[in-house]
C-alpha cells in the first residue's frame, strides 16, 4: 500500500525531513519517521536511525494501526509493547516488527483542527517513555503543523482568486475539541438516566448543539445515504470514543457488557465499517458524533 508519492511537494518532504530529524535530537528515540496524508494514505517519506529497509514503502491508512488511531483520534497514542498490542490493529507488522520495533509513539500533524499527517519515535527495546519524550515530540509535530500551514497559505495566496471564494468551515483546537467530545459523552450519559420525557428532549436539544459546535460535519459533506442510530447505539458509541473498553460502558450507562457489545455491534453493521474505531470516525464524519 504505497501512496503515490509525485503527489507529494518537495517542500512538504523538506518539512517532514526536518521535523524527523527534530524528533530524534529532542526525543532520544533512536528511530523516528513520519509523513504527511497524500492519496488518502499517510506516506512515509522520512526515516532516520532504522538498523534496516522495513519501514520503507510503509503508507498508513487512517483508522489502520497506531499512527491511524493517532489520526482518527487527534491525540498521540503509544504501544509500550508494539507486538502485544491490543488496541490498534496490527495491519502494519511486517514493516514494525520487521525493523524490529517494541515501543512505538505516533503523534497526529494537526492542521486548522484536521490531520494532516503523522510522526513517529520508536525504539527496538520496550521503552519508559514519560513526559520528557512525550513532550518534545507533540511540540515537533505542533511545529511541523504550523509550517505546513504556512506552506498552505503560501501556496493559496500564489493563486488566482475565485470570483466568490468560500469561508473555511469552523474548527475548533484538538484540545478543545477532545472536551467538547468528553462533555457530549457525559451528557449522553446523564440523559440516558432522565426518566422525565420532556427533561430528555431539552437534553437531546443541548447534545445536538454541542455536536454541531466541532463544524467537522458541515466542512465534509457526504454523498452516502444519512445513517441512524438509535439512542443506545449512540451512547454506547459516545462513550468508545473516548477510549472506553466495553465494560467501561457497561458501568458507565448501567448495562450489561453482552449488552453494550451488542449496540456496538449494531452501530458498527449500520455504519458499514468492522472495528469500534472506524465506527467513531464514520460517525463524526456523518456528524451523529462531535
Amino acid at each position: 500500500m504505497q501512496a503515490a508519492p509525485q503527489q507529494l511537494s518537495a517542500d512538504e518532504r523538506a518539512l517532514v525531513s526536518d521535523a524527523v530529524g527534530d524528533l530524534t535530537r529532542r526525543t532520544g528515540f533512536p528511530v523516528a519517521f513520519g509523513g504527511i496524508l497524500c492519496g488518502g494514505e499517510v506516506a512515509i517519506t522520512a526515516i532516520r536511525g532504522a538498523r534496516t529497509g522495513a519501514l520503507d514503502g510503509l503508507a498508513v491508512r487512517p483508522e489502520r494501526g497506531l499512527g491511524g488511531r493517532a489520526i482518527t483520534e487527534l491525540r498521540p497514542r503509544l504501544a509500550s509493547d508494539y507486538r502485544t498490542a491490543k488496541q490498534i490493529t496490527h495491519d502494519y507488522d511486517r514493516y514494525i516488527l520487521g525493523e524490529g520495533i517494541g515501543t512505538l509513539l505516533a503523534v497526529p500533524v494537526v492542521v486548522a483542527g484536521r490531520a494532516r499527517g503523522v510522526l513517529y519515535g520508536a525504539a527496538w527495546s520496550q521503552w519508559e517513555v514519560g513526559g520528557v519524550a512525550a513532550a518534545p515530540a507533540v511540540d515537533v509535530a505542533a511545529r511541523l503543523g504550523r509550517r505546513l500551514a504556512e506552506l498552505d497559505a503560501h501556496d493559496a495566496a500564489a493563486k488566482p482568486t475565485p470570483e466568490t471564494p468560500s469561508l473555511p468551515a469552523p474548527t475548533l483546537p484538538p484540545a478543545h475539541q477532545e472536551e467538547l467530545r468528553e462533555t457530549y459523552a457525559e451528557l449522553r450519559r446523564i440523559a440516558a438516566s432522565v426518566a422525565d420525557g420532556p427533561l430528555r428532549s431539552r437534553l437531546e436539544q443541548v447534545e445536538r448543539r454541542l455536536a454541531g459546535l466541532s463544524g467537522m460535519a458541515a466542512s465534509t459533506p457526504s454523498e452516502e445515504p444519512p445513517v441512524r442510530l438509535s439512542p443506545r447505539e449512540t451512547d454506547v458509541l459516545a462513550c468508545a470514543a473516548l477510549g472506553a473498553t466495553n465494560a467501561d460502558v457497561a458501568a458507565q450507562l448501567g448495562l450489561r457488557e453482552a449488552t453494550v457489545k451488542a449496540y456496538l455491534g449494531a452501530a458498527m453493521a449500520k455504519l458499514d465499517v468492522s472495528t469500534r474505531w472506524a465506527a467513531v470516525a464514520k460517525a463524526r464524519r456523518a456528524g451523529i458524533l462531535p
